[in-house]
């Protein structure tokens, strides 16, 4: 069984469908009760993340049949729903609404992503931001590339690897262990520019267009990450664990650097984190 291009479109004009009639018809017109805390007051889901993983679930599975998917919000209901994640044929992870902090504020920076997954290996990526109606779209071996839904294409790259203090990235420290929070933040004078645009569905298209040089995170949950990896994989990129173990969609620990190559993601990990790590 292979993934197309054909059908990674399909996946596209899913989430597309999605976002036009769950996400943006709520964006800025959500009520004090359609916005809910999960873990903190950091963490939220709204009605339109519920709504469209639902209608998101429904379509892919008409599409494909017999597939696993597996949605943010229905594995904070059920976390055992990750647990087929690297046996399934065919498996779709979704995150419905990324950035929902920035939704639910009326920021215009959140997006919708999915990622098709087969035993345990991400085949395709597509991340839809709903306010231009583009995707960043890869299939395995096939590239990276930027869509809008009248076919019009651009393909994706990677920026060209500069000195530690030229690079500007996207660090997200929130979930690190609250030893290293200094440490990192501590550190982030060493290079040019850091952010935090608390969306890592821009963050990777940032990255894989080449307008950021790198993405620093403290946490890999595999819907914040499948689709971005391997489309910053395709446009160039180079992805490790803080270990330097390479990104795979079932682990779920040990945060993430990404990259525009091998020698600059050494030179970050060097500069960020501690030399024990």
């Amino acid at each position: 069984m292979t993934f197309s291009k054909t059908d990674a479109l399909k996946v596209a004009e899913i989430l597309r469908n999605a976002a036009q009639t769950e996400i943006l018809p709520r964006f800025k017109n959500l009520s004090a009760g359609a916005i809910r805390t999960k873990t903190s007051q950091l963490d939220l889901v709204t009605d339109a993340d519920e709504a469209a993983e639902r209608v998101i679930e429904a379509d892919l599975l008409r599409a494909f049949p017999n597939a696993l998917v597996i949605g943010e919000e229905g594995v904070s209901r059920d976390p055992k729903l990750l647990d087929g994640l690297g046996d399934a044929d065919l498996a779709f992870i979704l995150d419905p609404v990324d950035g929902t902090l920035n939704f639910a504020s009326g920021l215009p920076l959140f997006g919708v992503m999915a990622s098709a997954v087969m035993k345990g290996e991400v085949v395709c990526g597509v991340i839809l931001d709903p306010i231009s109606d583009d995707w960043a779209v890869a299939v395995r071996g096939e590239g990276a590339w930027q869509q809008r839904p009248d076919g019009s294409t651009s393909p994706l790259r990677v920026a060209s690897p500069v000195p530690l203090s030229q690079m500007a990235g996207n660090v997200s420290w929130r979930y690190l262990p609250e030893e290293l929070r200094p440490v990192v933040t501590g550190n982030l004078p060493r290079i040019a520019m850091a952010a935090d645009l608390r969306c890592a569905a821009h963050t990777y298209r940032q990255i894989a267009g080449g307008h950021l040089h790198f993405a620093f995170s403290s946490s890999v949950m595999p819907w914040d990450h499948a689709a971005g990896w391997l489309i910053h994989r395709e446009a160039g990129g180079y992805t490790a664990h803080f270990d330097g173990s390479p990104y795979k969609p079932v682990n779920r620990g040990g945060g993430l650097i990404s990259a525009p190559d091998k020698g600059s993601w050494r030179a970050l990990r060097d500069a960020l984190l501690p030399p024990q790590m």
